[in-house]
C-alpha cells in the first residue's frame, strides 16, 4: 500500500489533490514508525501550501518523497544496529560471567581475562591502521600521549578490572541493578573536577537514584561486601575516565574514531593490567590447574571486539534518546536472561522495586540532561529547514569511518548516563551526534 501511495503521488499534478495524498500519506507513515521525521511530513503540506508556486509545490513533495524513503531505509538499519548492539552487550557479559565463574568454566583470573581482550583488541586495530590501512592514524605527539592516552587507560584498565573482579562475587542481575549509580558517580566527579555545577533537580534524581540502589541491595539474597565495594570501585574509575576524557579531550582538540581509540588506549591499558596480574594473578595461575581452551577464549574475545563496533554503528545513526531507551531495554533483559541461565542469580520483589526506583531517578535525570543539550544545540531554523537539514544530514551518515571536525563537548554531566554496561567501550570516541548520555551508557566494565 505504501509504495502504491508513493507511486500515486508522484504523478500527480493537481496541487489540492497532492496535499490531500501528502496528508494521508504522512498519516500512514506516522502509524508505521514514531520517528518524529515522519510525523512532520505530513504536516508539511500547511508549508508547501505557503509558498505559492504550483512547480516549486510539485518540487517539495518529491523531495518529502524523497526524504521518507531515506528515512524508512535509516529507520531499518537503525533498529537492526541497536539489536545487534544489545545481543551482544548482553552476550558479552553473560560469556564473562560463564567463564569467569567458578561454578561453571572456572577460570577466577579477570585481569587475565582483561588483558586477553586488550591485547586482541590492540592487535586487530594495528592490522586496520597500519597494515590494511582502513583508518589513518591521528597526529600523537608525546605530551599528547603523555597527559592524556595514559591517564585515561589507567582509569579504564582500572574500570574493567574492579568491575570484571565483581563477577567473581556477585551475580550480574545485582552487578546491573549497582550500575545505576552511574550517573550519581558521575555527577560527583564532574563537581569535583569543576566541569559542572550542582542543581537541586539534579540532586533530587541523583538521591532517588542512590536509594533505590540501596533498597535494591538490601533485598539482594546474596549480597556481598566485597563484591559490591569493587563494582562501586570500578563504577567511580569509569566516571572519572568519563569526566577526564571530557577534560583532556577538550583541551588538547584531540579527535579519535573507536579503531584509533583502540589503537592507542589498548596497549596502554594492557600495561597497566600487566602490573596486577603480576602480583595477584600471575601466581595463582602456575599453582592451579587451569583449563584454557584456545577456542573459547578466542570467541570472547571476538564477541567483545564485535561490540565495540556495534556500538560504532549504533552511535553514529542514533542519539542520546534511543541510546538510552535501548540501554533500559538490554538491563532488563540481561536481568531476565542472567536469572534462567545461572540460577543462583535469584531476584526478589525488593530488588525489582529498588531498581525501578533507581531507574526511575535515572529516566528522569536523563530527560534533565537531554532537554538542556537539545535547547543548547538546537538551531534557530523554522521547522521545514530543519527537517530537510535532517535527512539530508541522515543521508551522508552511512559514510561510518569519516571523521567528525565539529565535535564540541561542552556539557559533562549532562553527556551522561547510568548505561555502563557493554564491554570493551572504545575510550576515546568524539562524536557530534551523541552525547555523553550515550557515551557512559555504552561505556564499559564489563571486559
Amino acid at each position: 500500500m505504501l509504495n502504491e501511495e508513493i507511486t500515486i503521488l508522484k504523478e500527480i499534478d493537481d496541487k489540492e489533490i497532492a496535499y490531500d495524498k501528502l496528508d494521508t500519506l504522512g498519516r500512514l507513515m506516522s502509524k508505521k514508525s514514531d520517528n518524529w521525521p515522519n510525523f512532520l511530513l505530513w504536516r508539511n503540506h500547511k508549508f508547501i501550501n505557503s509558498l505559492g508556486s504550483e512547480a516549486h509545490c510539485i518540487i517539495e513533495i518529491r523531495e518529502l518523497i524523497a526524504a521518507m524513503k531515506v528515512i524508512n531505509k535509516s529507520l531499518f538499519l537503525t533498529y537492526l544496529y541497536l539489536l545487534i548492539y544489545i545481543l551482544l552487550s548482553s552476550g558479552v557479559i553473560l560469556y564473562n560471567k560463564w567463564v569467569l565463574s567458578p561454578k561453571y568454566f572456572n577460570f577466577p583470573f579477570p585481569i587475565t581475562l582483561t588483558m586477553i581482550h586488550m591485547g586482541f583488541s590492540g592487535a586487530v586495530a594495528f592490522l586496520l591502521v597500519r597494515v590494511f590501512k582502513v583508518v589513518a592514524p591521528v597526529k600523537m605527539t608525546f605530551e599528547i600521549y603523555a597527559t592524556c592516552v595514559i591517564p585515561i587507560s589507567a582509569f579504564f584498565a582500572s574500570s574493567l578490572w574492579f568491575g570484571n573482579t565483581a563477577y567473581l562475587h556477585i551475580s550480574v542481575a545485582f552487578i546491573q541493578m549497582l550500575k545505576a549509580l552511574m550517573p550519581v558517580a558521575t555527577l560527583i566527579m564532574a563537581v569535583l573536577c569543576g566541569t559542572d555545577k550542582l542543581r537541586w533537580d539534579v540532586f533530587l534524581n541523583m538521591l532517588l537514584v542512590s536509594v533505590g540502589v540501596v533498597i535494591s541491595s538490601y533485598g539482594e539474597i546474596h549480597f556481598n561486601v566485597v563484591g559490591t565495594l569493587y563494582q562501586c570501585t570500578g563504577i567511580f574509575a569509569e566516571a572519572l575516565r568519563l569526566v577526564l576524557t571530557q577534560v583532556l579531550l577538550q583541551k588538547k582538540g584531540l579527535t579519535l574514531n573507536p579503531i584509533t581509540s583502540l589503537y592507542y588506549i589498548a596497549p596502554c591499558s594492557f600495561a597497566f593490567l600487566f602490573v596486577p596480574w603480576y602480583f595477584l594473578e600471575k601466581t595463582g595461575m602456575e599453582v592451579s590447574q587451569i583449563q584454557f581452551n584456545f577456542w573459547i577464549f578466542f570467541s570472547n574475545a571476538v564477541c567483545a571486539l564485535a561490540l565495540n563496533f556495534s556500538i560504532f554503528l549504533v552511535i553514529g545513526r542514533t542519539g542520546a534518546v534511543t541510546i538510552r531507551v535501548a540501554g533500559v531495554l538490554k538491563d532488563w533483559i540481561l536481568i531476565a536472561l542472567s536469572t534462567v541461565i545461572f540460577p543462583e542469580s535469584a531476584i526478589t520483589g525488593l530488588n525489582i522495586i529498588g531498581y525501578a526506583i533507581a531507574l526511575c531517578g535515572v529516566v528522569m535525570y536523563n530527560y534533565i540532561k537531554v532537554k538542556d543539550v537539545k535547547a543548547s544545540q538546537l538551531p534557530p531554523d523554522s521547522l521545514p529547514e530543519r527537517m530537510t537539514k535532517d535527512w539530508r544530514i541522515e543521508k551522508k551518515s552511512s559514510n561510518l569511518f569519516a571523521p567528525d571536525d565539529n565535535t564540541n563537548d561542552n556539557d559533562t554531566s549532562g553527556k551522561v548516563s547510568s548505561m555502563s554496561d557493554a564491554d570493551e567501550e572504545v575510550p576515546l570516541m568524539a562524536s557530534s551526534r551523541l552525547s555523553h548520555i550515550g557515551r557512559s551508557q555504552l561505556s564499559s566494565r564489563d571486559a
